[in-house]
């Protein structure tokens, strides 16, 4: 008899050049976000959106299109490097708060619209300048070690292991809440600067954020609670009142456990390659794996429907069922790195399975992915409108090419793409 198993995708030359030709169909759609200062987000049909006020823009979309464009320049992308650089200066000129030091989560043509600042926008302005500290542009280096200075001082909290939410725009009062959607991005930022800078401290941050995390969603059945007090206590109800809320809604969220999952291999990958008998990694694998399996279990196609519901309640109840183009990004990429880290077929053919959904249901043709679609896998707005960046579906089509460490950029600075 034939063998009639799947092949394998990850690794595979001809799949490694569909993705390549799918990263750089979001590279050219993305590019059309950028405005007078940053990059403003883009509507469903790749335009500016005009329902913002003239020269809107936040500063986590331009930080993560610096991000992505810095990939591309790595790549040798023409007009990915001048993005960059754009990105750079907004940071430089429109963003930057010249009396109390930091970034100003919004802007428009007339200055600053949010002017507080923000643990989960800062974290990208770590990820971003590392990415293009290591694609080499201007004054790169020196953004970067201004976050990373600001990031130290004003976020990260020695004593509870983990970042603080926010602050007022003087510094002057911190939000009380503390969320894990924050501390997550500041451990992707984490480990991306300690790559970037050679300093392994950012690495021993990001493994204490993720002991931390890991330790509730165990508490939680492997559901992680994502909202909590000043003294990091669980809120399971907040926002019981805006379950569908786009950055805190109630409940669970199974493209967030994609996302620790896959952090959390990366960081046991560059533990590993420390080559050092003494660091104690079982965890790391052992969690990401039950984060995994929770949420495959609790949100994929469990409502009648192919597809990820957004997030459950704490029995695993599915709660907002629309779906959401990042989170299957976000399993895209955790099936390729448990593929890699573990060798176990299942997560390649989910990996196979995963992106013919998207095809069927989330590739639009237009280079880019449609955002949201309701449970009838229908194109959506009751959560997210338009098409804000390309962050997510840009590192899904990139993760399966490279090695789980370093991070993507250095790796592709590196020579490591399809190595």
């Amino acid at each position: 008899m034939p063998d009639m198993n799947p092949p394998v995708w990850i690794g595979d030359a001809s799949h490694a050049r569909w993705l390549e030709g799918h990263a750089d169909g979001l590279l050219r759609f993305g590019s059309a976000s950028a405005i007078d200062v940053g990059f403003g987000n883009l509507d469903g049909e790749g335009r500016v959106s005009e329902t913002q006020t003239p020269g809107y823009s936040e500063l986590y979309v331009t930080c993560r299109m610096i991000h992505a464009f810095s990939l591309g320049a790595l790549q040798g992308r023409p007009g990915c490097a001048a993005l960059v650089d754009h990105g750079l200066a907004s940071l430089r000129e429109g963003f930057a708060d010249p009396i109390n030091g930091g970034w100003f989560t919004s802007i428009d043509a007339q200055g600053p619209v949010d002017r507080s600042k923000q643990a989960y926008s800062h974290a990208f302005v770590l990820l971003a300048t590392s990415s293009a500290t290591v694609a080499g542009r201007p004054g790169a280096a020196e953004l970067m070690n201004e976050a990373m200075t600001v990031h130290l001082e004003r976020f990260w909290r020695e004593d509870e292991g983990m970042a603080l939410e926010g602050w007022d725009e003087a510094w002057t009062q911190s939000e009380d809440y503390r969320g894990v959607n924050a501390n997550m991005h500041t451990v992707e930022a984490y480990l991306a600067v300690a790559d970037a800078s050679g300093d392994s401290a950012w690495r021993s941050r990001a493994l204490i954020i993720l002991k931390r995390v890991f330790g509730y969603a165990a508490d939680y059945r492997w559901r992680i609670p994502e909202h909590f007090s000043a003294t990091w206590d669980a809120l399971p109800q907040y926002n019981a009142d805006h379950k569908s809320h786009p950055f805190r809604p109630f409940g669970a969220t199974g493209g967030h456990a994609f996302e620790w999952a896959r952090l959390a291999l990366h960081a046991r990958a560059a533990a590993l390659a420390t080559g050092a008998d003494t660091v104690d990694v079982a965890w790391l694998l052992d969690g990401a794996t039950e984060l995994f399996d929770t949420a495959v279990t609790d949100s994929w196609s469990v409502d009648g429907a192919e597809g990820f519901v957004y997030t459950v309640d704490f029995d695993g109840v599915p709660v907002v069922r629309e779906r959401m183009h990042w989170v299957v990004t976000e399993a895209l990429g955790a099936a390729a790195a448990l593929w890699m880290a573990t060798g176990e077929v299942r997560y390649a053919h989910l990996y196979a399975q995963w992106w013919d959904h998207a095809e069927t249901y989330f590739l639009d043709g237009s280079g880019s992915w449609i955002h949201e679609l309701g449970p009838d896998n229908l194109p959506s707005s009751t959560v997210w409108d338009g098409k804000s960046d390309i962050y997510h579906a840009y590192q899904a089509a990139l993760i399966p090419r490279l090695p789980l460490t370093p991070t993507l950029a250095s790796a592709v600075r590196q020579g490591l793409l399809d190595a």
